[in-house]
């Protein structure tokens, strides 16, 4: 009888960290969301940048991009990414070519992915900055 009160007490203290962790990451995860919603996206002045292959990085828990961003002639010509971690959101890889359409990182979110969108444009605006 004792070995199953003493299972049934572990089991409940598994349950419960188990509960504590999910309710932390949620948190965790809501605040970084609302730190990235305030974030305005400002363009870069292209006819600043040298010609090259630049790496940018962006963070934002538990959403992170890692790009590389070819220009030539001052033109954003390729855009990689090398990395990219959408946390339980949809990715928004497609956002890319909408940068290099319009040379420029004021573009719309992908639908549904608007997290994904930001840190990716966050992380081209790093590169070329």
């Amino acid at each position: 009888m004792k070995k199953h009160v003493y299972l049934l007490v572990i089991l409940t203290v598994i349950i419960l960290i188990f509960i504590g962790g999910i309710i932390y990451f949620v948190n965790l995860s809501n605040a970084e969301f609302e730190k990235l919603n305030e974030i305005e996206i400002l363009d870069v002045d292209l006819s600043l940048v040298e010609d090259g292959v630049y790496q940018g990085e962006y963070k934002s828990f538990p959403v992170e991009a890692i790009v590389l961003v070819t220009v030539e002639n001052h033109v954003i010509t390729d855009i990689e990414i090398v990395k990219h971690l959408t946390g339980q959101g949809a990715d928004a890889e497609d956002i890319i070519f909408d940068v290099i359409f319009f040379q420029s990182i004021e573009v719309d979110m992908i639908a549904g992915a608007t997290y994904s969108s930001k840190v990716i444009l966050l992380a081209i605006r790093d590169a070329l900055e």
